[in-house]
């Protein structure tokens, strides 16, 4: 292959290219097929031309025997096509699952709102119609001039009926891809809106029924499923009327045919065996025709998941191999950090730099929409839209190699997700679990004798998203994910925001620990009571740091910024409650 042909034009194109040995004997095992399609003609044409006129039995058993061995090869290389094909499109989802796994990720990571199903569906589309009728009909058609050019061995005037028949034919396929390509676009597309409006609500059921939502959200879902039903009916209406007519045209071509036959034996011009052959080879040559009009629905929509594959891998490409690092140290700095989103004009963080040092818990606070999730986020490599640096040992996170850095990252979401499966496969990530590991983390949190007294203990089933458990059995679990292989970096994003008073207490035991320990810690929160494990503080108010420094000095300041904007004139406030949000 080479450079700079057009197999170099995307990843999808050369993954697929790579199985052209399969294709080019699923081709050889089609020609041997199509081939011995030819014996029923042949067969005919002994049986009257010579059998019926010679009226010899040896020559029908003899005839008849090679008919039956040519039958059977003609049977084994279907078969043996057939089982190619599937082995082929096995081998396929193999070697293309990871990749659209990964750049379908990468896309919902930076794109949000994005269909993370659509890229699979899209990969099972192409392999669907390659392993089925769709590859049949293309190694067929090529077959259709050789048996034109058989019917002109029988007659030329045959041949030419013939040629004139496949160009009806091929009229009829192309004004039904007109007639319907733009339908099965617009109906494909409303289907898939509809569906993932349903789905998107599924996920939020609990608000929704409390509140009593369904009426009106089923509304707005029915309205747009009756829009795709009657996208779909109208497209349905016109494929059948399409097919209906085709068949029309086909069955009338043939009896043609045969009537055409039929007027050249009367003036002895041919067999009454070259007639029913010429027929029966008709029909053989237009049946690849017919076959093209039905799968032309799952063409279409194999061309156009090819296309959205194809956009996929290139606007997010398989990355080149990171070099291997050691585990770093938690040294993290972040340089002139700038995020962005989509739709904003203004960035949500404007340029920080902070550096959080090894064996130090630093707390950061501010108002609802200052910006502290987005940093959290940024921090972990979660954050698509960003400029600056974010450093771990002095190397951007972007360079790590994410299957090695990972493990020395802990992190804890404001939005805690869990995920379907077992307890203790949630707590290990879902790779190898190793028990002794999974039981520290619980038992630093606190949750370790809760989980003993689940009906399965470690192995029982949280339901998808962990909807069997509570929000502090979630937060819980959710920070032993974190602490779990004792990871060199942990970031907290509002760890107490659902835990009760036990839960709180084993929570800064665990930051103590950590800081101990010699971790990296940062923390999100909005409650001044978890200060006190803190050993700096960042202020944050729309995107920017307002203070940064040790906890100390920093409250100080916000003490004095507090005394000094109170009116002179009125009376002293009441102590503050131990816990205070930051917010109020």
């Amino acid at each position: 292959m080479k450079p700079g042909s057009w197999f170099d034009k995307s990843e999808l194109t050369r993954r697929l290219w790579s199985f052209r040995r399969e294709f080019l004997w699923v081709g050889l095992f089609s020609m041997i097929a199509n081939l011995l399609m030819l014996t029923p003609t042949l067969y005919m044409l002994q049986l009257y031309d010579r059998v019926l006129k010679g009226r010899s039995e040896l020559t029908l058993i003899v005839v008849t025997l090679l008919m039956v061995f040519f039958y059977g090869i003609m049977v084994v290389a279907e078969w043996l096509r057939s089982r190619l094909l599937v082995r082929g499109g096995v081998r396929m989802d193999e070697a293309m699952n990871a990749i659209v796994f990964n750049a379908s990720f990468e896309k919902n990571l930076k794109q949000a709102g994005s269909n993370p199903s659509e890229a699979m569906g899209d990969l099972s589309a192409i392999r669907q119609f390659l392993t089925g009728n769709g590859i049949f009909a293309f190694f067929d058609i090529p077959w259709t001039p050789i048996y034109i050019a058989v019917i002109f061995l029988l007659h030329p005037v045959l041949g030419w009926i013939s040629i004139l028949f496949s160009i009806i034919q091929l009229v009829v396929a192309w004004g039904n891809h007109k007639a319907t390509i733009n339908d099965i676009e617009r109906s494909s597309k409303a289907g898939s809106e509809s569906n993932a409006y349903f789905f998107s609500k599924l996920r939020n059921i609990e608000p929704i029924h409390a509140m009593g939502m369904t009426g009106s959200l089923r509304e707005q879902w029915i309205a747009r499923h009756e829009q795709a039903l009657a996208y779909n009916g109208e497209t349905l209406h016109k494929q059948h009327r399409q097919q209906a007519f085709s068949k029309f045209v086909r069955y009338v071509m043939q009896s043609l045919t045969l009537g055409a036959g039929a007027l050249m034996v009367i003036n002895g011009e041919m067999s009454a065996g070259g007639m029913i052959a010429g027929n029966v080879l008709m029909s053989r040559a237009l049946q690849p025709l017919d076959l093209l009009i039905v799968v032309w629905k799952p063409f279409i929509q194999a061309r156009d998941a090819f296309s959205r594959l194809e956009k996929l891998f290139g606007d997010f490409p398989e990355a080149a191999p990171k070099p291997e690092r050691p585990a770093p140290q938690g040294d993290v700095r972040i340089d002139g950090l700038v995020a962005t989103a989509p739709g904003r004009t203004e960035p949500i963080l404007h340029g920080l730099d902070a550096t959080f040092a090894p064996g130090t818990v630093t707390a950061i606070i501010g108002p609802s929409g200052s910006g502290k999730s987005t940093l959290a986020r940024c921090l972990v490599g979660a954050w698509p839209e960003t400029q600056g640096r974010v450093l771990y040992d002095e190397q951007p996170i972007e360079s790590w190699n994410r299957e090695e850095l990972g493990p020395s990252i802990g992190y804890l979401p404001q939005d805690i997700e869990l995920f379907e499966g077992t307890i203790a496969e949630n707590i290990s990530r879902f790779a190898e679990t190793d028990s002794s590991k999974v039981i520290e983390a619980t038992q630093r949190t606190g949750i370790h004798e809760a989980i003993l007294r689940f009906p399965n203990g470690y192995n029982s089933q949280i339901g998808e998203a962990g909807g069997m458990l509570s929000g502090g059995q979630r937060q819980r679990i959710g920070l032993a994910r974190a602490l779990y292989g004792n990871p060199s970096v942990v970031v907290l994003d509002e760890p107490n925001s659902n835990l009760d008073d036990a839960g709180e207490k084993a929570l800064v035991k665990v930051l103590n620990d950590l800081k101990a320990s010699g971790k990296t810690v940062v923390l999100i929160t909005h409650r001044m009571n978890i200060l006190g494990a803190a050993d700096r503080l960042m202020v944050m108010k729309e995107g920017r740091i307002e203070h940064f420094g040790p906890r100390d000095g920093v409250l100080e300041v916000l003490s004095a910024q507090k005394a000094a904007a109170k009116p002179a004139s009125r009376p002293a406030p009441k102590p503050a409650p131990a816990e205070q949000n930051v917010e109020g």
